[in-house]
């Protein structure tokens, strides 16, 4: 028997199959990982294929040299979407194979956890007739013995909390062989917050009807003939506090019930904390969950649990997508519409469109929730590639928060130079007055984004990245926030001298000094990356907030979606218009997302809730369409406008984007990058799928101690556009020395 097997080396010099003899006695089967002579070294592999025969000398063949698990690291569906996006992707089979595995379990860098334990090794009555025997001052012997009688294996922290240093005791129990010693592994779980038992809420007649769909679907899985996309995948539609969580709690219940295990995404860690919560109350030690706030350790053994088939709900971010489950029954993914669920690294993949390639291939569905659906999520329900479930009402039965756009150059007019609002001060006053609690949103951490000159107007800026250095008065720092480097707030300005250096615009930072200035004493907790670096950070300050040990939040989009607090009845987004002055088509469509969202955070219980909506740019249609949360009216209007101009999706939008130590070497790669695109598209019908390509320096200009310059191009959304963005992969290798290639297809950022 042979192994053809990918090794972990992830160049495309050796992203080919490489044969191995299986020595006798080891069993394999696609998906294990082993160690094989490659080279003058041994490499870790991944077996991807077995053959009866080779055409290869055998002297040429050399023997597998151990395997890495006692059990197939990957499933046979995990390795067929491998191939899926080294093939979609352009990259090699290797580095897509790494993206199933946490990276822990590479080169064995995390080790199984073990405790000693001690139980007794005599019957029940040979263990009483010693126990009669013993000297009566062997009280420390006794003790233990107690403990061990009822036959279970006891760790040492239950015996040392009866016997102080009880090692001499074990010892010498052991050397009579009346106790036996042992390891055992634990396993390192993650923190949660057990819920209190709570009858299950009346679903809303929304709700049923998407509950009885989706028990068809799932029961139509192996039917003859349901094998359309929209019998596959749906869009569940509801407005903020529709109760779409019951819904997925819904469908992962049915799921275990009938033997298969289920994935759900959520965009945030922050939101994970308080999913995880939820689903551990509802279905206990079968959950499990996948992020990068996990230790090392807590991670390694989270997907172990999930690959022994010990856990079958995974709840996660963006990677859990991946999470080796066997017998997928459902793919869950809230706030579809975050472009967090896009990874930017290569290999580049979007965890949606993986969803639903599992979900097609391994015979499952795959839900995708959201108050604000993406354009282009929405669009494919709407034109029946996925099914379309709609939650038109609160669970509570509640209206929506009343919502209002202030105007704040008249705020400015009239005298205001503050950064609260007349409505939103006098609002948040009452609100704080009557014992409830609110939310400040404001999309910038730091006191501010800038700090300048009023001598010469110079902004101190990174000297590593072509961006202003935000100022953090905390620490009386200057963070940069693409490269971190931090550096002291200067007194002085560094260019004239001058003392006149001020902090220039607002962040959360300033929000909270400006809160705990107007109401003091007021209790305040700000949620940013800043507050919350540390492990469980989200956990606790969402849970802080929950008990109301503050009547304020102030906070960054991690805060506008997802989170449900009963007594907060008052949002305020403080500079609604910081994420509408981005230079990107999408700028208007994730304003809007993140108002609706935010907005839906205010009265989800008894009390009714009120939004303010402070900007400069009152009229604006997304400002405007936020205000009335009328989510198909600003789809319509957004879609002509994404037509018209050609956006996606109606258009690809991909870009070469070039980094490297020279800036003129850097724009010549991306002009090259460009002649050999227009020679790749040199016939006519591929001249028509490339509407537009140019090569220029990118917005920003140097990141890192990187020159950044790019090729930006923009193609038909067409199957024949697909193929030929796969080809263009390759341009990527052999980039000059010194300068790096990535292609980024629909990139989150375009900065």
């Amino acid at each position: 028997m042979y192994a053809q097997v990918i090794v972990d080396i992830a160049v495309s010099e050796v992203d080919r199959l490489y044969t191995y003899l299986v020595p006798e006695g080891m069993s394999l089967t696609p998906g294990w990982r082993v160690r094989v002579p490659f080279g003058p070294a041994e490499k870790e592999a991944w077996v991807i294929a077995l053959t009866d025969a080779t055409d290869l000398p055998p002297a040429r063949v050399k023997p597998v040299k151990a395997v890495m698990e006692d059990y197939p690291a990957l499933p046979a569906a995990l390795i067929e979407l491998a191939r899926h996006l080294a093939d979609r992707f352009g990259c090699t089979l290797c580095a897509a194979l790494r993206l199933m595995l946490p990276a822990e379990m590479r080169r064995t860098r995390v080790r199984v956890k073990t405790e000693l334990t001690a139980c007794a090794a005599l019957t029940p009555d040979a263990l009483h007739a010693y126990m009669v025997r013993l000297n009566p001052r062997a009280r420390r012997k006794r003790m233990v013995l107690t403990l061990l009688s009822d036959g279970q294996p006891h760790p040492m922290d239950e015996i040392r909390a009866l016997v102080r240093d009880p090692m001499d005791v074990l010892k010498a129990l052991s050397d009579e062989r009346v106790i036996e010693l042992a390891e055992r592994e634990v396993l390192r779980v993650p923190f949660f917050q057990p819920l209190p038992d709570q009858p299950r809420p009346e679903p809303t007649p929304g709700q049923r009807d998407a509950m009885e769909e989706l028990d068809l679907a799932l029961a139509r899985l192996n039917a003859p003939g349901a094998r359309r996309l929209s019998d596959r995948c749906f869009l569940l539609y509801g407005v903020t506090g529709s109760g779409k969580t019951e819904v997925y709690m819904h469908l992962a219940e049915a799921c275990l019930n009938a033997g298969k295990s289920v994935i759900l995404l959520v965009p945030e860690i922050a939101l994970t904390g308080q999913m995880v919560d939820w689903f551990h109350s509802r279905f206990g030690a079968q959950t499990a969950i996948l992020h990068s706030r996990l230790s090392a350790g807590e991670r390694y053994d989270e997907w172990r649990r999930i690959r022994r088939g010990d856990a079958r709900m995974v709840i996660g971010a963006r990677s859990a997508v991946f999470a080796p489950v066997e017998h997928l029954g459902a793919i869950l993914i809230d706030e579809e519409h975050e472009p967090t669920y896009l990874n930017e690294q290569t290999p580049q993949y979007d965890a949606r469109d993986v969803a639903v390639w599992r979900a097609v291939h391994e015979n499952a569905l795959c839900v995708m929730g959201s108050a604000t659906p993406s354009i282009y999520s929405f669009a494919m329900a709407r034109r029946g590639d996925y099914t379309l479930l709609e939650l038109p009402e609160r669970a509570n039965g509640l209206p929506l928060p009343d919502i209002s756009i202030v105007d704040m150059r008249r705020e400015l007019q009239n005298g205001n130079r503050g950064i609260f609002s007349e409505e939103l001060a006098s609002r948040l006053g009452q609100t704080i007055a009557e014992g409830q609690q609110a939310i400040l949103f404001i999309n910038r951490r730091g006191y501010a984004p800038g700090l300048t000159c009023r001598a010469c107007g110079v902004t101190v800026r990174c000297h590593a990245c072509d961006v202003p250095m935000t100022y953090h008065r905390s620490n009386h720092t200057l963070r940069c926030h693409y490269c971190g480097q931090t550096l002291p707030a200067p007194r002085a300005c560094p260019d004239c001298g001058s003392d006149s250096i001020r902090p220039v615009g607002i962040g959360t930072e300033r929000v909270e000094e400006e809160v705990l200035r107007r109401f003091p004493g007021t209790g305040v907790i700000r949620m940013d990356l800043d507050t919350t670096r540390g492990k469980d950070a989200h956990h606790e300050l969402i849970n802080a907030f929950r008990a109301r040990q503050a009547q304020v939040l102030i906070g960054t989009q991690m805060i506008a979606k997802g989170l449900d607090f009963p007594s907060v009845t008052l949002v305020g987004a403080v500079l609604a218009d910081l994420s509408l002055n981005l230079p990107d088509y999408r700028s208007p469509e994730r304003t809007f997302q993140l108002l609706v969202q935010v907005a839906g955070r205010a009265g989800r219980a008894g009390l009714p809730g009120h939004v303010v909506i402070q900007t400069y740019k009152p009229d604006h249609y997304a400002l405007q369409a936020a205000a009335t949360q009328n989510y198909r009216a600003y789809f319509e209007d957004e879609f002509r406008r994404r037509r018209a101009r050609l956006f996606p999706p109606f258009t690809i939008l991909a870009r070469f984007l070039v980094e490297g130590t020279d800036q003129q070497a850097a724009l010549e790669t991306a002009r090259e990058l460009k002649a050999r695109t227009e020679a790749l598209t040199a016939s006519a019908q591929a001249q028509r799928r490339l509407l537009m390509i140019r090569a220029d320096l990118a917005p920003i200009q140097f990141i890192e101690e990187k020159y950044r310059a790019q090729t930006l191009m923009k193609w038909l959304a067409h199957p024949d556009s697909e193929k030929l963005l796969s080809q263009l992969q390759a341009f990527t290798d052999g980039a000059p020395k010194g300068c790096r290639v990535t292609l980024e297809i629909n990139p989150a950022n375009l900065a």
